[in-house]
């Protein structure tokens, strides 16, 4: 019998909290150290394609969100363990087959229709040795070469190992390898394949998908204002991938300071494609009180556009709300800017507006593509009272393209984190 997503995740609560609670026996640590946390996520998307003809006008779709985290501590002893899970589920509040797709809710592939509920479960053993860690099972990375997704109603998440060291002050190091993906509107596990969307020209052969993702890297703080990491990613059989990032922070004064982000990232085939991209980027950032003023250009060269794994996120500096600008040949510049209303006396109310330009686009069929977007993000979290840390989000952003599909889009999310302990 299959299990429906609803009672996964109930049943893995119970499963987990029993796992802690017997625990006792074997460590108070285990069960001291221990949390736990419900996030309830309410999302609201309404993405209108602005293309006549096409089959689909729109996509608007509302749905609940549940995401469970609990998190043990470590047994006693040299070498301590630990166990974690995560429950995940969306429930649907509003759809149709006509307005579905909009990444939120789990649909059926041949009649489109989204299904009521959707969800996965996912345990995770751990191991630590000092400041050496090793888990075993679900995991949601955020790594240069490989980020989990969070822009939807759930997060996706990978199965593999990872391990990580802190032995040394102001060096992480990161090993491991995944086995498979589940995507953020999906209740099931895949192999991973490469993102393709867009002009990217990233062309397979028999290799379509690969259940083996290798990483190893690390990232070191040479001083409290300069930081530099560099990190490997290979799909085996379809990309390998070498990423460099330096960030310098100078501080000007009172309440003022200089960020340079520089980002170099090389990608090449392994064996089963003809990915080929050097992809170059470059974030400036100047902040005077609660102002934020920043300028980015970014770069695409070589026979494709920039790799990564389908279903998950990436660290280019144009990755925005719809579109990240890797194209093939693609040169973008942005200009952004933010602002903290904390200091006109309003704690937890944000603003950002951003505008994304670019050309060069070295399209298949041939001529040059053209593209733009433009996003205002306004948050509110609240700050004292019975619904402290209640947060709103209003995200906005409009694309247009000479060689892809013309969007405007709104997204209303309100988000609440109960402790369970």
């Amino acid at each position: 019998m299959q299990l429906k997503p609803l009672s996964r995740f109930f049943i893995l609560s119970s499963l987990a909290a029993s796992a802690l609670g017997t625990s006792t026996m074997a460590s108070a640590a285990f069960l001291d150290d221990s949390k736990g946390s419900v996030e309830l996520r309410n999302f609201y998307m309404n993405r209108d394609f602005r293309e006549s003809g096409a089959s689909q006008s729109k996509a608007d779709e509302w749905a609940q969100g549940f995401i469970m985290k609990i998190e043990s501590g470590y047994t006693e002893g040299p070498v301590g363990f630990g166990l974690d899970a995560v429950g995940l589920l969306g429930i649907k509040l509003d759809s149709s087959p006509d307005r579905s797709g909009t990444g939120i809710l789990q649909r059926d592939r041949e009649t489109r229709r989204a299904q009521d509920d959707y969800g996965s479960a996912g345990l995770t053993a751990k191991a630590k040795l000092s400041n050496t860690t090793l888990h075993i099972g679900t995991l949601q990375p955020i790594i240069p070469v490989v980020m989990r997704n969070d822009s939807r109603l759930l997060p996706n998440t990978y199965q593999g190992a990872w391990l990580q060291s802190k032995e040394l002050e102001g060096l992480t190091l990161d090993a491991g390898k995944l086995t498979d993906i589940s995507y953020r509107d999906s209740s099931d596990s895949e192999e991973m394949t490469v993102f393709n969307g867009g002009a990217r020209n990233i062309v397979l052969g028999s290799t379509k998908t690969s259940d083996e993702f290798l990483f190893a890297g690390g990232k070191y703080q040479f001083s409290p204002e300069l930081t530099g990491s560099y990190y490997y990613g290979g799909l085996d059989g379809i990309y390998k991938q070498h990423n460099m990032q330096l960030v310098h922070i100078m501080p000007l004064g009172e309440s003022q300071s200089f960020k340079t982000d520089l980002r170099y990232v090389r990608s090449t085939d392994d064996g089963g494609s003809n990915v080929d991209n050097d992809a170059f980027g470059a974030l400036f950032t100047y902040k005077i009180g609660g102002h934020g003023f920043t300028g980015g250009y970014q770069k695409m060269s070589g026979d494709t556009g920039f790799a990564y794994i389908s279903g998950g996120d990436n660290m280019l500096i144009n990755l925005l709300q719809i579109n990240d600008f890797g194209n093939q040949d693609e040169k973008s510049w942005q200009v952004r800017y933010d602002y903290d209303f904390a200091a006109l006396g309003v704690p937890g109310l944000t603003l950002m507006t951003r505008y994304v330009s670019g050309d060069n686009v070295n399209l298949a069929a041939g001529g040059e593509g053209e593209e733009w977007e433009r996003d205002t993000d306004i948050a509110y979290v609240v700050q004292n009272g019975p619904l402290k840390n209640f947060g709103m989000k209003v995200r906005n952003a409009t694309v247009r393209s000479n060689f892809g599909s013309d969007l405007n889009e709104t997204r209303l999310i309100l988000s609440y984190t109960l402790a369970l302990w």
